[in-house]
């Protein structure tokens, strides 16, 4: 495999600063891609564009008008955006009946709407034009099984899903792929804080047996965007371990 098959291209990471963001986009600019880094830990992204050779542009995914602010800038920068991975998200975590309704609120405006916010912009103001483009979506499993305490993050996650499904029907004929990546428990920062009984209790249920990691899930997100699946659009990719076998 040409280890630049992405070259000449413009990728698009939103929350790419760190975690599984961060070896999304460290896998496509050893792939040759011109990597733009959307962060709100401008800190991180800023300092991890500058070791990959990218760039890093600021913008709140909720709120469509920053986002648009976003894509116009990085258009300019960098002609179009070929490849979009909506990887921004945040979990609120509480059992239903005491859940407040701004963590309701909050991770449905970034785990979902921001989805559609940078997705809809980007296939407006670039992909469509060229009649062509590459769009992965960062789901969970727990938006295919549910997980008690959860209900905002695995509802916003299912709704990534049926997204997903949907821009690849309606953007198909356009050129444009749509895929979702649905990770199942992964080596993060958040995983590594949890308690050993709480990580052998995760593992019980992981056929494998371990936990996977980020460099896992970016390996599988550069294969949804590279020509090798050209035929593929409207998937949902588990990477979990063989939890969800359905």
């Amino acid at each position: 495999m040409d280890n630049k098959i992405f070259s000449g291209e413009t990728a698009v990471v939103t929350g790419g600063g760190r975690g599984i963001g961060e070896a999304i986009a460290r896998n496509l600019a050893a792939a040759g891609a011109r990597v733009v880094i959307v962060d709100v830990n401008k800190e991180a992204a800023v300092a991890l564009s500058e070791e990959i050779g990218g760039s890093y542009v600021a913008a709140d995914v909720s709120d469509s008008e920053s986002v648009e602010g976003a894509v116009n800038k990085i258009i300019e920068n960098n002609g179009k955006i070929d490849i979009l991975i909506n990887n921004a998200g945040i979990n609120r975590d509480a059992l239903t009946i005491r859940m407040k309704e701004e963590d309701w609120d909050k991770v449905m405006d970034i785990n979902l709407k921001g989805v559609f916010n940078f997705s809809r912009l980007a296939v407006k103001k670039s992909m469509i034009k060229k009649r062509r483009g590459n769009i992965v979506n960062i789901a969970s499993i727990v938006g295919i099984i549910g997980n008690p305490g959860q209900a905002n993050y695995s509802a916003s996650k299912a709704g990534v899903i049926a997204l997903t499904r949907t821009m690849a029907k309606e953007l198909a004929v356009r050129g444009i792929r749509v895929n979702a990546v649905a990770p199942g428990f992964i080596e993060t920062e958040m995983t590594e804080k949890l308690p050993e009984k709480v990580r052998e209790k995760f593992l019980e249920n992981i056929p494998m047996k371990r936990l996977g990691t980020p460099a896992e899930v970016a390996d599988t997100v550069r294969f949804l965007v590279s020509p090798a699946s050209a035929y593929i659009t409207g998937q949902v990719i588990t990477v979990d371990g063989g939890m969800v076998t359905e």
